[in-house]
């Protein structure tokens, strides 16, 4: 099973600019047109949060349309920027978003990889939180397929990254969400979002993930002083590959124009493999 990550698209309205430079439309429909033409193609697409810049419906129409071209299932998940009222109008044919119920969280029990996404959302907030009801939820789902390989998504990293001002608005109080994880060995990632890079870190008996956004990353300062800024450095995915008897093995990749492939040759010129 192949899974590709993207995150941190921040759509906006027609003619805005992220952050007065950045124009996430194009960056987004290149990225979408590199998963698609992917070799081989991924089985699902996960879409970790900060979907759409302020939560507007005009801004989700314009995510529906650039992620349109994508012939797997997309899973949605709603980050910060993101508002669940709106994301629910414009997605009512994903039926894995649960209609009832303030959180859109779910799990996905089609895939030789269990996907269980997490919504940690708190309106207004730049944080993110689990409160007693969403860790309750992901307890009963955990243990409900104890044997199964599952892969729990999210926007908000449940630990520190070493980027200062993303630190003070990542998962509040992470270890309630660690005590859950730790008990559940069948959990083979956890994938998250929201910080625009590319981090990985070992994570009570599993190991947790950062992919970097489709559009801006943040720029890597891991001084406690460093301000808040971010990088037009190339934009990415990740895609993550599950393979029974050796688990799940993660590929960064960059969106853009690349020269090659070109083939290997050995000092002698000959044409390695």
């Amino acid at each position: 099973m192949l899974i590709a990550q993207i995150t941190d698209t921040h759509i906006k309205p027609e003619g805005r600019l992220a952050y007065r430079v950045v124009d996430t439309e194009p960056c987004l429909a290149r990225c979408v047109a590199a998963v698609e033409a992917g070799r081989p193609k991924p089985d699902v697409v996960l879409m970790t949060g900060d979907l759409v810049d302020a939560g507007r419906p005009e801004e989700y129409a314009r995510l529906r349309r650039l992620i349109a071209p994508l012939s797997m299932p997309v899973y949605l998940i709603p980050g910060n920027h993101d508002k669940r009222g709106a994301l629910r109008a414009a997605f009512p044919d994903h039926r894995y978003l649960p209609v009832d119920g303030e959180f859109l969280h779910y799990t996905v029990e089609d895939w030789p990889l269990r996907l269980i996404g997490l919504d940690t959302l708190v309106p207004g907030c730049g944080h993110g939180a689990l409160c007693a009801e969403r860790l309750a939820w992901l307890e009963r789902q955990l243990a409900a397929a104890p044997e199964r390989p599952t892969v729990v998504f999210m926007h908000h990293p449940p630990f520190a990254t070493g980027i200062a001002h993303m630190d003070e608005i990542a998962l509040a109080e992470p270890e309630k969400f660690a005590a859950i994880i730790a008990r559940h060995p069948q959990v083979e990632r956890v994938l998250c979002g929201h910080v625009h890079r590319s981090i990985q870190v070992r994570f009570h008996g599993t190991v947790a993930s950062v992919a970097p956004s489709s559009a801006h990353q943040v720029a890597l300062d891991l001084r406690p002083e460093g301000a808040a800024a971010f990088m037009l450095e190339p934009p990415g995915y990740q895609l993550h590959l599950w393979q029974p008897g050796t688990g799940l093995v993660t590929h960064t990749a960059a969106v853009g124009d690349f020269a090659g492939p070109y083939p290997f040759f050995d000092p002698q010129g000959r044409l390695i493999g």
